[in-house]
């Protein structure tokens, strides 16, 4: 079948294969010849507010966020319609393909049963517990670092919408690609989102992530200056409750607690004004009853072996602020940039379990325990384990707390944002900066540090430079810094013996 060629309303050519290979809940989808992009045509007719809406996010804020120092950064993260068409009365739009690792490569249990091997990876089979136990393939599912790292991802892709000025309107695992096995996140249907100033979304959201505020004030007319309509504060609600059923595997407002005996208003209710947090700290009705879910919903259906507290001290406040205080109040909701900067400390607090048979969570995070275990499988650490606290000089010569730690374990890289409170890993990150300039290594009974690439490291208590491609031995109190220059650290070596 020969292709047809357009042209984009910004000059750009555009060809695909007339043969519709697959239908969205508003768009048909067809692949260019190469099959590197995709035009995906609306079967409604777009009315003008519509219409000026796709072409800010085609035009102005596909420019703002894209095409400036770093923009490629945000290719992987984002699914970005790159042109607007018109062909045969309808309006589409251009969007390169999905990244292969978004695709199963191995599908279900048991050689596929249910033939999803080569379809989309769909947020939803990571984010249920029954879904990813009964179902999926164990290669597939990727380990508890895997999902924090996803989740850091989507926090950062969603603190650049909003540093725009946008929301996306429908945040939620439809919405979201990941791939647990290689770590990898991405957002797409960018083409509803809400844009300043202009007209309202066309969908209010996905159920279970849409924020209480909405679905209470969801009866009034759209033009009702009472109804509640997506922004970037009912995106902070969806975001947490992303992050939480990516980290935990289950909803945090889907209890045991009954409003209504009429379905459809106890789920109204349940979402909406009534909601409440399955882990309230001081209201225990809506409990997740485990005898009510199936076995493959399990541990994490069972928050007394399970509580939210165990993705550590940094994201156990924010949850709460999600939950509770701002559950009812999206003023006091978590900032997406609050989850990303918590996320990326906590994944320095985790630490490999030493059960590497058994336990598929394969990580924890470290607890500040005399005495750590992992709570996935209960195993005990055993040995010395080395935990680093680090401080920054604000003054020349005085260094205080930076709140912040880093485990360590045998391979465990270090990295610039670790020797300088400067330097943060997100999308500015240059090259250079993105380059190990260091390692941990167990050798002969000791735990030593390699310096690849730190021209300013010092062993303090042993008052030596500690040159590039030497070493140091860590010990009991012992004080490092890794970096002479504004904002350079010290480590500060706690030995837990367990």
């Amino acid at each position: 079948m020969s292709s047809v060629k357009l042209m984009s309303k910004h000059g750009t050519p555009v060809e695909f294969i007339p043969t519709m290979e697959k239908q969205g809940g508003m768009k048909d989808v067809y692949f260019s010849p190469d099959r590197s992009y995709v035009t995906a045509f609306f079967r409604d007719k777009l009315d003008p507010a519509a219409q000026d809406r796709l072409e800010s996010i085609v035009g102005v804020f596909r420019d703002r966020i894209f095409n400036q120092p770093g923009g490629d950064y945000w290719e992987s993260v984002f699914r970005w319609p790159t042109g607007i068409v018109e062909w045969e009365g309808r309006t589409g739009i251009t969007v390169p393909v999905y990244q292969k690792h978004f695709f199963f490569e191995h599908g279900s249990k048991n050689n596929d049963a249910f033939s999803i091997k080569g379809q989309e990876k769909e947020g939803k089979w990571f984010a249920s517990a029954q879904l990813r136990n009964r179902y999926l393939d164990q290669r597939e599912k990727g380990n508890w670092l895997s999902y924090f790292r996803i989740c850091i991802l989507i926090a950062r892709a969603v603190r650049r919408l909003h540093a725009a000025g946008l929301a996306h309107s429908d945040l939620s695992y439809k919405n979201v690609l990941v791939d647990p096995a290689g770590g990898n996140a991405c957002i797409i249907d960018i083409d509803g989102l809400v844009v300043p100033n202009k007209y309202p979304p066309d969908v209010v959201g996905t159920p279970d992530f849409i924020a209480p505020e909405v679905i209470a004030t969801s009866a009034l007319d759209k033009n009702d200056p009472k109804r509640v309509l997506p922004s970037i504060t009912t995106d902070r609600h969806a975001l947490a409750v992303l992050i939480y059923m990516y980290l935990l595997a289950r909803h945090p407002l889907k209890g045991r607690k009954i409003h209504d005996p009429d379905p459809t208003r106890d789920e109204e209710l349940a979402m909406g004004e009534r909601a409440l947090f399955v882990e309230h700290p001081t209201d225990a009705s809506n409990r997740i009853r485990p005898s009510d879910l199936p076995p493959a919903a399990m541990p994490w259906a069972d928050t007394d072996k399970l509580p939210f507290t165990i993705t550590g001290p940094l994201l156990a406040p924010l949850f709460l602020r999600a939950f509770v205080d701002g559950l009812h109040n999206p003023a006091l909701r978590p900032t997406a940039d609050e989850w990303e900067q918590a996320l990326v400390k906590t994944v320095d607090m985790m630490q490999p379990c030493q059960n590497k048979i058994s336990c598929e969570a394969a990580y924890y995070v470290f607890d500040n325990s005399k005495a750590p275990k992992c709570p996935h499988c209960g195993t005990p650490y055993k040995g010395l384990l080395p935990v680093l606290n680090l401080y920054s000089a604000r003054q020349k010569g005085r260094f205080t707390p930076d709140n912040a730690r880093l485990m360590v374990y045998d391979g465990q890289s270090l990295f610039r944002w670790h020797s300088n409170r400067n330097v943060f890993p997100n999308e500015r990150l240059t090259p250079d900066q993105r380059k190990r300039v260091g390692y941990f290594q167990l050798h002969q009974g000791n735990w030593i540090l390699v310096n690849e690439g730190l021209a300013g490291m010092k062993d303090v208590t042993a008052n030596r430079d500690v040159p590039i491609g030497g070493y140091v031995v860590l010990s009991e109190g012992q004080q490092v810094v890794l970096d002479r220059e504004d904002g350079g650290r010290l480590i500060h070596v706690q030995l837990v013996s367990g």
